[in-house]
């Protein structure tokens, strides 16, 4: 799958509290440089000026499917009109966004669960957006249909932590493979905290990706 001249992309901030997304086209084509022009505020329809060593998301559509992968801003060229200069990883790298809603993505990390003033420790088996998977390794006075509230501990590869509380409703409590799970569904979760999950799932996707590559 080849990114194009001319394919639109959507452009969204990797570190930063607000939810924005910018939409740009790529003009011209380079190693592994990608010029596009200048991006235009979903928001605000203006012209957006976006600093060298930004970081970003990237979505877009081709061949029926939809992509993405991660960019930084690395220059600026001013040529028939004025351009940003994006890194871009191969071909072979990006990640097609599967037609779900929410992609959950197989990994361990930190939860806090609180459940009529009790408290509990445990380790995600897998997590999404709208919703994750915990291994229950102690008994616990929650049942199915219950609401507790989560903390969720979101490491980063840049070293970054992010801490997210919502409340879930616990949807299942089941048996796997000799082990006891909880299957709970994120029910008022904000925009800016869906953003850092859905994060979070993108580089744990990435990681697995690169892994699977490096062992062909």
């Amino acid at each position: 799958m080849e990114l194009k001249i001319g394919t639109m992309l959507i452009l969204e901030p990797m570190y930063t509290e607000q939810s924005e997304k910018f939409r740009c086209k790529v003009v011209e084509k380079e190693d592994d440089i990608i010029y596009v022009d200048y991006p235009i505020n979903d928001f605000t329809k203006k012209t957006a000026f976006l600093l060298e060593g930004a970081q970003f998301h990237v979505m877009f559509y081709a061949e029926g499917n939809s992509y993405s992968f991660t960019t930084k801003v690395v220059g600026r060229k001013n040529n028939r009109i004025p351009m940003i200069m994006l890194s871009c990883p191969p071909d072979n790298e990006f990640i097609k966004i599967q037609r779900r809603e929410f992609v959950r993505v197989e990994t361990p990390v930190d939860i806090a669960i609180e459940y009529r003033d009790t408290f509990y420790q445990f380790i995600a088996q897998d997590i999404s957006a709208g919703g994750l998977s915990v291994r229950l390794t102690q008994p616990v006075k929650f049942q199915e249909n219950d609401t507790v509230q989560l903390t969720i501990v979101l490491p980063f590869v840049n070293g970054e932590i992010r801490y997210v509380q919502t409340d879930a409703r616990i949807v299942r409590i089941f048996e796997e493979n000799e082990r006891q799970l909880a299957s709970m569904q994120l029910t008022d979760t904000d925009d800016v905290d869906k953003q850092h999950i859905v994060r979070l799932c993108f580089e744990r996707q990435l990681l697995q990706r690169k892994k699977e590559l490096n062992e062909l």
